[in-house]
């Protein structure tokens, strides 16, 4: 059975915003927290970050809330629209 592959192209926006969280990703935790004793370790704190990254990290554009506990309230307000 052949493979299908998606294929689109992407805007130089995307490939910034890529470029953005990598380097965050690499000044926050790889730089900061090595030497890094094997690939488990670097693993197991590249999820850690994420978690922190999309569900806890303050954000001050957004009104100094998580961007969980913003999505959480858009959704929210949609139900409650829904049921007006």
């Amino acid at each position: 059975m052949p493979l299908l592959v998606a294929s689109w192209v992407g805007d130089s926006y995307d490939n910034a915003l890529a470029e953005t969280i990598n380097g965050l990703y690499k000044t926050e935790l790889i730089r900061q927290q090595g030497p890094w004793r094997g690939i488990e370790a670097v693993e197991l704190a590249t999820l850690t970050w994420v978690d922190w990254f999309n569900n806890r990290r303050i954000m001050e554009p957004i009104g100094n809330v998580p961007p969980a506990e913003l999505e959480d309230e858009y959704y929210e307000q949609q139900r409650s629209a829904k049921a007006a």
